[in-house]
């Protein structure tokens, strides 16, 4: 099927089409009816790349997880994130096109992708700093929000949640039981989460009197198998509690400690971030820290969308609540400290 198709069986001319598909609002509510009863019946699909030409939008934007493909299929922080932007998509007619390649190859190909024509504007997830993704929008002029602020750049736009304030409340919970060996899994130091939620735990340790020692320290890369690795290599050091950046590392951290035969919480505290829906669930509840995920890709695309309609404005910077969850998972330190 084609324009001239649909027109044919409406009884009207292919430019009326054009206008009912592409929303003008000159045409007589009934002939707008009878046109759009045809193209429902006949399930016609508009050609994407002509409907930009005559309307000057694509009605897509495009989502950049600049991650490996493995870690989006087995983290659930991103499927959670991609129903929160689709939605908000859906509920405005448009479209969303996932980048689903290794990180290397959309640095190579971001500049193509970007004056392509066939999206109206980006979200990007899960920011590394200094990307040269960022910074090649930043030269295109195309509209983007990032889901985490940018370290720098104080004109990006940007939804977020106060990591390092969340990860240094949380630290404190464990203080506040009594642990003062506290280690911390740590997400990538590369991205401005997993930044912010080790100079939380920092900030949290300083004000709470406890020396930082560098061997209760490692990095699980915001993976499970990561966080299983980092957990064996503080064991040697006798922690009595750990701050997991992401819930997805505690699981790995769990894992660890249970091969070498400690229990949470009886031999040692765990703590996570995120609040992930397996983290209610596990054996020993998982106290952590809750973050909207879905809503905050929700209000990723309607920043979005913002942008869109009102290019002239302001950079939108948005801060989304967190909370405490105290669970199972972080008990009261009973035994004295050495």
């Amino acid at each position: 099927m084609n324009l001239e198709d649909i027109a044919k069986l409406s009884g009207v001319s292919r430019s009326t089409v054009s206008r009912v598909i592409n929303d003008d609002p000159n045409v007589r509510e009934s002939t707008r009816q009878r046109v759009q009863d045809v193209i429902s019946r006949m399930d016609f699909q508009p050609n994407l790349a002509a409907r930009t030409l005559a309307t000057g939008q694509a009605k897509v934007i495009g989502l950049v997880i600049p991650m490996g493909v493995s870690t989006m299929f087995t983290d659930p922080y991103f499927p959670m994130l991609i129903k929160g932007i689709s939605a908000a998509c859906n509920a405005q007619d448009y479209s969303v096109m996932l980048w689903l390649a290794e990180p290397e190859y959309e640095r190579r190909t971001i500049n193509q992708i970007l004056h392509n024509g066939m999206i109206d504007g980006v979200v990007v997830a899960s920011v590394l700093m200094d990307d040269p993704i960022v910074e090649a929008l930043i030269h295109s002029n195309m509209p983007f929000v990032l889901i985490g602020r940018h370290p720098t750049n104080s004109q990006v736009n940007y939804v977020d949640v106060d990591n390092r304030t969340s990860s240094r409340q949380l630290v404190e919970h464990l203080i506040n039981m009594g642990h003062r060996r506290i280690g911390t899994i740590t997400g990538a130091q590369n991205m401005i989460a997993g930044s912010d939620r080790l100079l939380g735990y920092m900030d949290a340790l300083t004000q709470g009197g406890i020396p930082l020692d560098l061997e209760l320290i490692a990095s699980g890369n915001f993976t499970e198998e990561g966080g299983y690795a980092a957990m064996k290599r503080i064991l040697p050091h006798r922690p009595q509690a750990i701050f997991a950046a992401s819930d997805t590392m505690a699981l790995g951290a769990l894992r660890a400690l249970e091969e070498a035969g400690l229990r949470v919480p009886t031999d040692i505290a765990l703590a996570g971030f995120d609040d992930m829906p397996f983290s209610a669930h596990l054996r020993s509840p998982l106290t952590t820290v809750r973050q909207p995920v879905l809503e905050t890709g929700m209000r990723a695309a309607e920043a979005l969308f913002d942008l869109l309609e009102n290019p002239a404005q302001g950079p939108t910077h948005l801060l989304m609540p967190t909370e405490l969850v105290v669970r199972e998972s972080t008990p009261p330190q009973l035994q004295p400290t050495s």
